[in-house]
């Protein structure tokens, strides 16, 4: 029925949406860069220009799940080049842009729609049609393209220095349209039946989803056939939600959105607070890496590690007075990047263990939602603390607070429990 491969395709597909996520999400993450010139010369509230990177996540995070289920049931290779042009033309017009409405609408709304049909929501669920064993690791892997988005904020700043904030976003759009159109269209398959191949771990003997099978002697979990009001009944998943809500979308996005402001106020210079957010990046994605951790402790173990290392992260900062301590910052972006890149796939990984199948994609898409939410106040509220106090310190206890409620959150979730096998359930 299926050719097997000598060289296992399913990796390419790895690899391929690695790349696309650091041109993706190297956009978003680079707002940080963008902040200070934009600051500078529009002189606008630090509140005010917070809320572009809100509605970036908030409606980034509505529109995952709809990629999700738009992926299940159209042509991903529709799906892909609409929400590449959709971000290039976005990313191109903030180049353009003089009004802040203007950067609302193309940054806040057009971009995230850009990202939701090119970006993780269809990329995620792809790597776990491809993968059914190594999933932890696998989402890690796939995920250091996120990591190095960061990294890419080396190469936003060296543009910006050169060529001016205008240019840059003009860049950006032509690096995701000239790199990604043919990438995609070339090698991404969402399935690997779309190949006439079938997915790792995975063979003609293996039971229909809500069993297990063995292999090698171990019993390798399959998942329960969930239906999808039964999945939008689950408290499960609305706590696994809530809990990333908390993690990335508040607590992680308010950090990131001024971080380099952060270190800029402290009297470091922009090209080094640029790569101490650089830093961040390898870690996060040397975290991301680590995400074969949690098959081994566990996911709840996994993410009570990575919640104490960016509470401790967090905990740095908050000593940051001027620039004679830059160990600080090696500490924070250190301690955050790897606990923030380990939390992320011990998430999506306990998810699927829970609710892979038919709708996985759609459970994936709400975990995004649920970061939009969080994001809504997260960069926001980071710049009206600021406005309000002239500090960011109150910002970040609020936000170590969020991470410890996060990580209770994820273990009363018990993704642990997610893995046994269920009974067969009937199709909606």
């Amino acid at each position: 029925m299926f050719k097997e491969s000598n060289s296992f395709y399913g990796w390419k597909i790895v690899w391929v949406g690695i790349i696309g996520m650091v041109l993706i999400y190297g956009i978003r993450h680079s707002f940080a860069v963008f902040f200070t010139p934009i600051l500078e010369e529009f002189s606008w509230s630090r509140g005010n220009i917070s809320i572009m990177m809100s509605l970036n996540v908030l409606i980034y995070g509505f529109l995952a799940p709809v990629a999700g289920i738009l992926a299940e049931r159209w042509k991903v290779r529709i799906l892909l080049p609409l929400g590449i042009g959709i971000l290039g033309a976005a990313t191109a017009g903030c180049g353009y842009a003089r009004e802040l409405w203007h950067f609302y609408v193309l940054f806040g709304a057009l971009m995230p729609l850009g990202s939701a049909l090119a970006g993780w929501p269809i990329i995620s669920p792809a790597l776990m049609n491809w993968f059914v064993r190594k999933r932890g690791l696998v989402l890690g892997i796939g995920q250091m393209g996120g990591g190095l988005s960061f990294v890419y904020t080396i190469f936003v700043k060296y543009s910006i220095l050169e060529v001016g904030w205008r240019t840059t976003f003009l860049v950006l759009a032509g690096m995701v349209v000239c790199v990604l159109f043919p990438l995609y269209f070339l090698f991404f398959y969402y399935r690997p039946q779309d190949k006439g191949l079938v997915a790792y771990g995975w063979d003609e003997k293996t039971p229909p989803p809500g069993g297990e099978k063995r292999m090698g002697g171990a019993r390798i979990p399959v998942g329960r056939n969930w239906t999808f009001s039964q999945i939008l009944r689950s408290s499960q998943l609305w706590l696994l939600v809530f809990s990333y809500a908390l993690y990335w979308g508040v607590a992680g996005y308010l950090v990131l959105a001024h971080q380099v402001r952060f270190a800029e106020d402290a009297g470091y210079s922009s090209m080094f607070s640029v790569s101490i957010f650089a830093l961040f990046g390898v870690t996060v994605f040397l975290g991301q890496m680590s995400g074969f951790l949690s098959d081994r402790v566990g996911r709840e173990k996994a993410a009570t590690a990575a919640s104490a290392l960016s509470i401790a992260a967090l905990a740095a900062l908050l000593f940051v007075r001027d620039n004679s301590n830059p160990w600080l910052l090696y500490v924070y972006s250190i301690c955050f990047g790897y606990g923030g890149g380990l939390f992320t796939p011990t998430i999506f990984a306990g998810s699927a263990d829970i609710f892979y199948g038919r709708y996985f994609g759609t459970v994936s898409g709400l975990l995004l939602t649920g970061m939009g939410v969080g994001a809504v106040f997260g960069p926001w509220l980071g710049g009206y603390i600021y406005d309000v106090t002239g500090s960011y310190r109150p910002a970040f206890v609020l936000c170590m607070a969020c991470i410890a409620l996060s990580c209770l959150i994820l273990w009363i979730a018990a993704p642990r429990k997610g893995i046994k096998p269920h009974p067969i359930q009937s199709k909606e």
